[in-house]
């Protein structure tokens, strides 16, 4: 109640008169550098100055380009030949394969019709793209070639980070998490990885404002990079089957199919034998070296009793697997009590595809990180989970090295390496568990105790449910609650 004479309280944001001066400095600071968001905070009445949260996110990103950078100076010095990669874990695939695969001679060495290049037709286009400015007349043309490369996968990490601090919500600095990344920073610049993730991000985003055709075009890009940007549409189906929003998973579903027929059908048309070949590669390859498939192998190989997969095996059982815990996730989704969130079940089925599929590359880490912040960004968590995986990148190139060490007593031992590979794959299974335990149990999700739904709802934001397996129990329809509801 107010005065009779006194004007009305102006509805606002929440202000906390602070009387310690301790208090009130921290209160300046956190402002200064854009300060965080609570249930009651109120962006559009905040003027951040120059320091807003995505300019100081930002500079985080380029500092942690800068240390991506050192990471992979020794071999910028000393050359990628020989043990020097596995020596000082400093290994990217861009060197040997500027030579390899005929980029030296032919900046579009994929486009021909006897081409032998092991990766999708847009990712292809880049390396060629990029391969085509660098000058002949530079003497270490490879290293041109590597630098170029990570200046590109900069500005891609930025625009990851960028659209994550738009997702966020109210939790725009869970984005710091991608931009200081160790992941990100050891494995970043491996490979072209970072193209599909900033897509995928872009596409989300997209999506999350509701410009579903866009988001389309965006997933499909990304797919035509590395397929796994696809799956986020197992996710948009189960939110349109619970919302009863089928047109929306259609339309998107559809405009990213459709992308990614037009990216690769000329190619397929032109060169069928070299189109085909990164299929007839990724069926016939052997298990990743930082999979539960090779570790297996490892163990089985030192134990006759044993058996030991092939690769044709691999990809069968890999493929059942996945298939499996995409119906486990769906399952889920359609389960829970409360719509769950789209970060939370795209990081799921795509954590999934990493845990089963026979390649698990160190660089697939980047393709998690920003999913695992949308879905649950927690700093312990995610600090554990980096220090797992530091171990395990460092073991990795330790246990690689020691095939050529002279002396056997100083190579990495195997039992390692298998200890570090299960290590981050239990990470993994842990953190997709939280992420599972939230979506049944809300009140355990960050992003929602902070008094928002889904930022990232997009078409299916405050829709009412239409369909979920609870509805099959009697009484289950008095529980339910509508998707866009904050209880």
């Amino acid at each position: 109640m107010h005065e009779p004479n006194q004007p009305p309280p102006r509805r606002g944001p929440l202000r906390i008169t602070v009387p310690s001066r301790a208090d009130g400095f921290l209160r300046q600071f956190t402002a200064l550098i854009g300060g965080p968001l609570g249930r009651r905070g109120d962006p559009g009445r905040i003027d951040p100055g120059f320091f807003s949260v995505e300019r100081v996110i930002i500079l985080m990103t380029t500092l942690g380009a800068l240390l991506m950078l050192l990471a992979k100076n020794p071999c910028r010095i000393n050359g990628w030949g020989g043990n020097n990669p596995y020596l000082y874990a400093c290994y990217s695939d861009w060197v040997p394969l500027f030579g390899a695969r005929g980029f030296a001679e032919n900046p579009w060495a994929p486009f021909s019709s006897s081409a032998e290049f092991e990766y999708p037709v847009l990712m292809s286009a880049v390396a060629s793209a990029v391969a085509s400015i660098v000058p002949e007349s530079v003497a270490n043309r490879s290293l041109l070639y590597f630098d170029m490369n990570l200046v590109l996968v900069a500005i891609l990490w930025m625009v990851t980070v960028l659209c994550t601090v738009r997702m966020a919500g109210r939790r725009p600095w869970d984005a710091a998490m991608v931009a200081i990344a160790p992941g990100i920073i050891l494995a970043g610049s491996i490979n072209w990885d970072m193209w599909a993730v900033a897509l995928l991000a872009a596409g989300m985003l997209a999506f999350a404002r509701k410009h579903t055709v866009l988001a389309g075009i965006l997933i499909g890009l990304g797919a035509a990079m590395k397929i796994y940007p696809f799956f986020i549409l197992g996710a948009i189906l189960v939110l349109a089957i619970r919302t009863g929003r089928l047109k929306t998973f259609w339309i998107t579903g559809g405009t990213a199919a459709a992308t990614w027929v037009l990216v690769n059908l000329p190619y397929a048309l032109a060169f069928p034998k070299s189109f085909m070949h990164f299929f007839s590669f990724s069926s016939e390859r052997g298990a990743g070296l930082s999979s539960f498939w090779h570790a297996w192998n490892v163990v089985a190989a030192k134990n006759p009793g044993m058996p030991s997969f092939e690769a044709e095996q691999i990809s069968r059982y890999g493929l059942v697997l996945f298939f499996l815990c995409c119906v486990g996730v769906a399952l889920l989704g359609l389960y829970s009590r409360r719509t769950p969130r789209l970060g939370s079940m795209a990081f799921l089925i795509i954590a999934s595809f990493v845990m089963v599929n026979k390649v698990y590359s160190p660089q697939f880490i980047v393709w998690l990180i920003p999913l695992f912040v949308l879905a649950l960004p927690r700093w312990r968590e995610f600090v554990i989970w980096m220090l797992v995986e530091i171990a395990h990148f460092y073991g990795l190139w330790n246990y690689l090295d020691s095939f050529s060490a002279e002396d056997p007593h100083k190579a990495f031992p195997e039992a390692g390496y298998v200890v570090l590979v299960l290590a981050h794959m239990i990470m993994l299974g842990y953190l997709m568990y939280l992420v599972a335990r939230s979506i049944l149990d809300p009140r355990r999700d960050p992003i929602r105790a902070v008094g928002q739904d889904d930022p990232l709802a997009g078409e299916f934001a405050g829709l009412p449910e239409k369909t979920t397996l609870r509805s099959l129990w009697p009484g289950a329809a008095k529980r339910q609650q509508p998707a866009g509801s904050g209880k």
